[in-house]
């Protein structure tokens, strides 16, 4: 790191400010990030069936089209399971439905 031009750390130095530094210059991929084998869902025309005049200019109004579902690897396919730590921890049955009560009451006490 450098201030003003002069070097406040030596080239070697292992303290957090210098190793964060160069973890950040040299970010690791992300598990999330796409690798070559994963591709997104597409859909794109292949032939016009029917064609229209909208506001004066012709325009396909039906398309038959070609959709390539997504594809994703194995590698970054989410788990078919929640996490370990994931857990009920009071399951009281089946929820009761809200009913509102349309007659006023009045309270006792």
């Amino acid at each position: 790191m450098t201030y003003g031009r002069k070097p406040l750390h030596a080239p070697d130095c292992d303290c957090s400010v210098c190793w964060s530094g160069r973890e950040v210059a040299n970010p690791a991929p992300s598990p999330s990030t796409r690798c070559a084998q994963c591709r997104p869902a597409s859909a794109r025309p292949i032939r016009t069936l029917q064609m229209g005049c909208v506001g004066g200019i012709w325009k396909p109004l039906r398309s038959e089209w070609k959709v390539e579902p997504a594809f994703i690897c194995e590698k970054h396919t989410p788990p078919a399971r929640p996490a370990k730590w994931w857990s009920v921890i009071y399951d009281s049955g089946k929820p009761t439905p809200y009913v509102p009560i349309h007659e006023p009451f009045e309270l006792v006490g």
